[in-house]
């Protein structure tokens, strides 16, 4: 069997099965992982690690939970943190680990990796038989009891046990698509028919009470499951996961988002825009457009992400937001895997360009360089610094998610519209094979050390299509060559397009201008971030008063209430910083020094990607002259 491409939102329904409208015909498609291979570059870095953290995982802890609730044996040690076997949430890291080797696999084709995916799903498989004898209705599948259920269903205190099904859930689907493993599917199948169960039973008010409990992708998953199927029970499941509370008002554009749970709400959209793809009902496409416009664009920080303590703020108060809690990763995860499908819709450049921007600043940013270990929060209070996960303790939402993140860089880097057009949004060096046309592409790039790409074809047989490369906001001045000549490049929504005839050997050279430039928050002008290109700049505090045992946390509220040095302070006018601002004589790549207006001396700054176990400023409060000269 041919693993079908992850989230390559394939229309895999029957006609007879097909609800009016109709699937949505998509303009562009992402290549299969498996197409796309990374190489050298600090994504293929990250990439590695996570592999080697996967690898190191013992599947039997993972499993013991499942076990000891099917009540199976295992001799297996618990796992700690968000898995330990008295956590409402146990089992999550299960779905996401599931979800992450398939990636991992398809991106790498380590049959290692598969292995560990199969043997999951046959062990999972073990325990959905075995549920009915501890009393479950068939088909159930969990890590905990029904009865969590139950008290959802009641309106009972406890900790989301649809959002961890949906994980569960959704790396079944995983692996299914990706490694090829029918058993995943039936499995996957028997939990839809237990969920048709319980939910048959709740009358419309009382279900839509239930999601007032968080649920995760419940719509999305289901939604996947019927373009596989073609039921209309599997599209029926979907919608009854619909949170009408929040899904209404986003469909008559109002921003009700002030005071929510910002991760609760952004699978709720991702399952609306899937099944817009589906069934083609316009409102669901009009909810997904307008909440990404209101969180990509109005609600997000510089580096991408998101949200302060977890929360939507309103935005005429964003100063007052600038905590050790900001940008939770799970949430810049989600915004990335929104877009991709708003860009399916209607490619454009702007839709890229948020999508670089949180790639870069946050999700190749969330993983340290020496443990591989993940983010929760990315902190932008000034002066503070990152904190991560432990290896077996943690297993935090962000872990799970992490896991995925390093796992499937190579998504989106290219798309492509039928045999017609080939899209380069990213540009990472990676190779392409285009199975389709014959075409192999091969991006050689030091970006973003150095403002330029350069794309090498080789084609089995000449081959006639449009080459659209992004042009980014940042870089108006994207110029593009063709074996050594200038080309004449139509631009057309953020992308410069050139169609001709291609021949083994074309070689395409892009310049990308990168120029300094500040972003300032939406409601104080006078706080402002700098960046360089797509790249968020930070200042580097170095190890100042950092906590001794380092920034590995079991909690991730642990280090979040050490005491933080002084910032350094800038003065003057947004208008008058770029003026003083330099490549640094002999540093690294996009290494920059602040000069005459800091206190109390000169900054320097780095790409914030590349700041870890370190206290660092994204954010600078620009204050007088002579405030600054009496700054601490």
């Amino acid at each position: 069997m041919r693993a079908l491409p992850f989230l390559a939102l394939i229309l895999f329904v029957t006609a007879a099965a097909r609800a009016e409208p109709g699937p949505v015909k998509l303009k562009a498609e992402p290549f299969p992982l498996t197409e796309v291979r990374l190489r050298a570059s600090p994504f293929q870095e990250n990439m590695l690690r996570d592999k080697a953290y996967l690898l190191s995982l013992d599947a039997d802890r993972l499993l013991h939970n499942f076990r000891v609730t099917a009540g199976l044996p295992s001799r297996a040690e618990p796992l700690g943190g968000w898995e330990k076997p008295n956590c409402e949430l146990r089992g999550h890291s299960v779905g996401h680990y599931l979800s992450a080797v398939s990636l991992m696999y398809a991106s790498t084709g380590d049959e290692a990796l598969k292995q560990r995916a199969d043997y999951l799903v046959a062990e999972l498989a073990k325990c959905q038989e075995a549920m009915p004898s501890k009393g479950y209705n068939k088909g159930f599948l969990s890590a905990y009891p029904e009865e969590f259920f139950d008290r959802v269903d009641a309106g009972k205190k406890v900790w989301a046990p649809y959002y961890t099904l949906h994980k569960i859930m959704a790396g079944l689907f995983d692996a299914n698509q990706l490694c090829g493993n029918a058993q995943a599917l039936a499995v996957l199948e028997k939990m839809a028919d237990w969920l048709k169960f319980r939910v048959d039973r709740l009358s419309h008010e009382q279900m839509q009470k239930a999601l007032n409990e968080e649920h995760g992708g419940m719509n999305e998953v289901l939604a996947n499951l019927y373009a596989l199927t073609g039921k209309p029970d599997h599209l029926k499941l979907a919608q009854a996961f619909n949170h009408e509370a929040v899904l209404d008002p986003l469909a008559q554009g109002v921003d009700k988002l002030d005071g929510l749970h910002a991760n609760t709400q952004i699978p709720k959209v991702i399952g609306a825009a899937r099944q817009y793809e589906l069934d083609g009902d316009t409102r669901l496409r009009d909810i997904a457009k307008f909440f990404w416009q209101r969180v990509a664009l109005a609600r997000s920080w510089v580096i991408g992400g998101n949200s302060d303590a977890e929360h939507f703020f309103p935005i005429a108060k964003t100063a007052q937001h600038l905590s050790p809690v900001t940008a939770e990763t799970c949430n810049t995860y989600n915004m990335l895997k929104l877009t991709r499908h708003l860009f399916a819709w209607e490619p454009s450049g702007q839709a890229m360009d948020f999508y670089e921007r949180g790639l870069y600043n946050q999700i190749l940013a969330s993983q340290a360089p020496d443990s591989g270990m993940m983010t929760y929060f990315v902190s932008l209070k000034p002066a503070h610094f990152k904190v991560y996960s432990t290896p077996l303790d943690s297993f935090w939402c962000c872990v799970g998610t992490g896991m995925e993140n390093h796992a499937k860089y190579g998504d989106t880097i290219y798309f492509h519209s039928g045999a017609d057009s080939l899209y380069v949004n990213l540009f990472i060096p990676s190779e392409l094979t285009w199975k389709e046309r014959g075409v192999t592409v091969r991006q050689e790039t030091k970006f973003p050390d150095e403002g330029a790409t350069m794309l090498t074809m080789n084609c089995a047989r000449p081959a006639l299509f449009a080459l659209k490369i992004r042009q980014p906001a940042w870089a108006p001045g994207a110029t593009i060559s063709v074996n050594g000549q200038a080309a004449a490049a139509r631009e057309e929504n953020g992308y410069l397009t050139i169609n001709r005839i291609w021949r083994t050997g074309d070689r395409v050279s892009v310049t990308l201008p990168m120029h300094l430039h500040l972003e300032p928050l939406p409601d104080d002008p006078n706080t402002v971030a700098v960046l360089y290109g797509p790249l968020v700049l930070a200042a580097k505090l170095v190890g100042e008063g950092l906590p001794p045992n380092g920034q590995e946390a079991k909690d991730q509220q642990d280090l979040n209430k050490v005491a933080d040095p002084a910032p350094p302070v800038l003065s003057g006018a947004p208008g008058d910083l770029l003026a003083h601002i330099a490549p640094a004589a002999g540093g690294a790549p996009n290494t920059f020094r602040i000069t005459q207006v800091a206190q109390p001396g000169d900054v320097t700054l780095v790409p914030f990607h590349r700041i870890h176990h370190e206290r660092y400023v994204v954010y600078w409060k620009l204050a007088a002259p002579q405030q600054a000269q009496n700054a601490p």
